[in-house]
């Protein structure tokens, strides 16, 4: 029985994501997730309470501006230790091609996008809770 695959091209975006978080090293590229995550759900939480609880809302929007600065700067950490890496195998190395050099270049920025990005989506949340927020 011959059964037909249909490939969309979710499963190709979703890999090329999985890819520049694995190229970008797990350990940090896991505790920047961490901080998005956190940081979306203070949102959500601010979004919920900002009818029945004002207090509360502005609370979670706090904790929401802390954790995504949080996710920043792992991310700049992350790219400054990435290329301390790069410069030391390129120092062990000698010479280096210049492809070898931007890879490592790119490997070393992809913390720093992640963390930006971890900072200005859950800004943008922020904004709209502020708002919407009425004294």
């Amino acid at each position: 029985m011959n059964i037909l695959l249909l490939s969309f091209p979710l499963p190709l975006v979703v890999n090329v994501f999985v890819d520049r978080f694995n190229e970008g090293g797990p350990f940090f590229m896991s505790l920047i997730l961490i901080c998005l995550v956190l940081a979306l759900l203070f949102l959500v939480l601010g979004f919920l309470n900002l009818k029945k609880s004002p207090d509360k809302s502005k609370k979670m929007t706090g904790l929401a501006s802390d954790t995504s600065i949080l996710g920043l700067v792992f991310g700049l950490m992350g790219s400054i230790i990435g290329m301390i890496e790069a410069f030391d195998a390129i120092g062990a190395l000698g010479d280096v091609s210049q492809g070898m050099m931007a890879g490592g270049l790119k490997v070393a920025l992809l913390t720093t996008v992640f963390g930006a990005i971890t900072f200005i989506l859950p800004r943008i949340g922020i904004i709209i809770i502020k708002a919407l927020y009425k004294p």
